[in-house]
């Protein structure tokens, strides 16, 4: 008896450690797998062209420059900040979107920008960036074959903050604008708003990682007669940045009389414009956005 029982437990305790292998192995699978979706940093284009357009200190910033550039033909242009929380992320995170509007006839830019994982800088610094690449793009456009004054900004999440920055916010080393801004599911309130408010006490949006104020970089407090054209596409089930905090930017622009369209997607998480299901549609959106604007034919 003495046998049966001690092999009984020798059985229990191997299942248990198969059983406990294979919940590891699944935690690994489903934590791992959207870290090895993301793109590589620095990223590679073999067909797009580089170019550094600012240096702090030792970090040179570049961007990487995407369709046929003719200086006797200006096109418009797109300059595509990636998301990531301030914190991490890489420019080839829109390749697929710069691509895209590369083939319609745009001179296409996904740009790099300092984050906290790796220059351990505050929000306010990267706001400052996408405001010099703005400016670098518009004081190169002729050199790149670019309509100085059809160049929009575009990003995600963090990415989409920065890109709303650069048509709302003064200061920061540059007043240069873009003339459209095309933002997919965008941190633009972080501070208290008619119509939205954040709820609890959120670390990322404090003084001590923004550098400032949140109300300071917060776009949506920004708004005036020099934000350009804007469309905002957002999944209604974000619950990274609340669908309610766009529909609030949406209202303080029409109450401004600037150009708006919110674009709200059902069942639609954080990031979801890059998922399979919701590539397309939000491309579509935005090419449709662009012609509207008259940059590129139907």
């Amino acid at each position: 008896m003495h046998w049966k029982a001690q092999q009984k437990a020798i059985v229990s305790d191997l299942t248990n450690r198969s059983v406990l292998k294979s919940i590891i192995c699944l935690l690994f699978c489903l934590f791992a797998a959207p870290l090895l979706a993301q793109p590589p940093y620095p990223p590679t284009f073999k067909d797009a062209r580089v170019e550094t357009y600012r240096k702090i200190d030792s970090t040179d910033l570049k961007l990487w420059i995407f369709g046929e550039s003719d200086s006797s033909e200006p096109k418009p242009a797109i300059v595509f900040f990636f998301g990531g929380g301030w914190n991490s992320g890489s420019p080839g995170q829109f390749e697929n979107q710069a691509r895209h509007f590369a083939k319609r006839g745009m001179i296409a830019i996904t740009a790099d920008y300092r984050v906290k994982s790796r220059h351990g800088v505050k929000v306010v610094e990267c706001v400052k960036d996408a405001k010099a690449a703005i400016a670098w793009v518009r004081e190169n456009a002729q050199r790149l074959g670019i309509d100085p004054n059809k160049i929009a900004a575009s990003g995600g999440s963090a990415g989409g903050h920065l890109a709303a920055c650069t048509g709302t916010i003064s200061g920061f080393g540059s007043d240069e604008r873009p003339n459209a801004m095309i933002l997919f599911n965008p941190a633009i309130a972080l501070a208290p708003i008619a119509g939205w408010e954040p709820r609890g006490s959120k670390p990322e949006l404090s003084a001590e990682r923004l550098g400032v104020e949140a109300r300071v970089i917060s776009p949506a407090h920004h708004i005036g007669p020099q934000t350009p054209p804007t469309l905002i596409l957002h999944g209604k089930s974000d619950k990274t940045v609340p669908y309610a905090s766009v529909v609030a930017f949406e209202s303080v622009m029409k109450k401004a009389s600037r150009q708006c369209k919110l674009v709200g997607y059902d069942d639609a998480g954080h990031g979801f414009f890059n998922s399979k299901e919701y590539s397309a549609r939000t491309l579509a959106e935005a090419d449709g956005f662009l012609v509207g604007l008259g940059w590129i034919k139907k």
